[in-house]
């Protein structure tokens, strides 16, 4: 019953959508509320038990034979399969900001896109910021106050306060393989990489709480970090935010307006900036692994387009797009 009720979700948004706003808040709350009580991602911890128990499961049932192992192993993965979806996964069909929001994405307007680039260009001159000192510990309620605020109107779960995201136990790992943050579906926790640097940490901090609220859509989830930022009242948050989308903005300046153009663009904004930028680059590649890293990078790819997210890991630079439909599109 409860793998039809994921079936049925899958294909129909509308059971999806019920969902995401009746089921999930007082489910994510629960689990939320038990993770709470440990320092640590209780996520992180499971999933090395399920690898344990799949390992153990063959000396177990043993005397069952093959058949009889392979039927207890299929059970425990189905289980597994359905605590994940039932757990937050099925917010990945539930229907887009532009269906909620009774808006519809706006096609590709090199005005209006002209007109975005000038005011980014000029926001992320000015606030930029040579000392960015975060304070960890308080960021997390500013970004819970956030999305208590814009939850009702955007049809999102609002976080209660002891909902705060924590870092990862195995962060070398995942720098490894190039992961920031995670959303750890098994117990409602957003989990960060701690060697996140000061200028990146708000807006992952930010983007991976989203998920917790029940986005599951990574554009949507970057448009609410960098709203977050850039409305903030200090300045460091600004650049933060302004700075977080920096990638995506100069790839769609690349390929929308041409290489040319991109020059120009690039000349227009700060040399500390891309310094910055730069610095950013070089810290993780210093962490990276490319063999595990290219995996990692397909099979989040393939993961992402299996639930219904079409242009898989693309989906994250869609976030331009949405700033141009929901702030630019006249």
């Amino acid at each position: 019953m409860l793998v039809a009720f994921i079936l049925i979700c899958r294909y129909n948004p509308v059971w999806a959508e019920f969902y995401a706003t009746t089921i999930y808040p007082p489910l994510s709350h629960c689990l939320s509320a038990i993770s709470s009580l440990f320092s640590f991602p209780l996520n992180e911890v499971l999933i090395i038990l399920f690898v344990i128990t799949l390992f153990i499961i063959p000396i177990l049932f043993r005397k069952k034979g093959w058949k009889g192992i392979i039927i207890r192993e299929g059970e425990f993965l189905v289980w597994i399969y359905i605590w994940f979806y039932i757990g937050w996964g099925i917010n990945y069909f539930r229907e887009d900001i532009y269906t909620r929001l009774e808006k519809s994405p706006a096609p590709y307007n090199e005005s209006q896109f002209r007109e975005f680039l000038r005011d980014f260009t000029e926001d992320i001159n000015i606030s930029y910021c040579s000392d960015i000192q975060i304070d960890r510990d308080n960021l997390g309620n500013s970004v819970n106050n956030y999305y208590r605020k814009i939850a009702p109107e955007l049809f999102l779960t609002s976080p209660n306060s002891y909902q705060k995201a924590k870092n990862f136990i195995f962060s070398r790992f995942y720098s490894a393989i190039g992961v920031g943050g995670s959303m750890g579906p098994f117990c409602a926790e957003a989990q960060l990489n701690s060697d996140l640097l000061d200028i990146e940490y708000p807006f992952s901090y930010a983007h991976e709480f989203a998920h917790l609220t029940s986005v599951s859509n990574e554009a949507e989830a970057n448009y609410y970090a960098y709203r977050f930022c850039v409305e903030a009242n200090s300045k460091a948050l600004n650049y933060c935010g302004y700075f977080g989308i920096l990638p995506y903005v100069a790839n769609n300046v690349y390929t929308l307006l041409g290489e040319e153009e991109y020059q120009r663009w690039r000349e227009a904004i700060d040399d500390e900036i891309w310094s910055d930028y730069s610095e950013s680059i070089e810290y993780w590649q210093e962490r990276y692994s490319p063999i595990i890293g290219k995996v990692q990078r397909w099979i989040y790819n393939q993961f992402l387009k299996s639930n219904k997210i079409s242009s898989g890991r693309k989906n994250y630079s869609e976030v331009i797009g949405l700033i141009l439909s929901l702030e630019y599109n006249k």
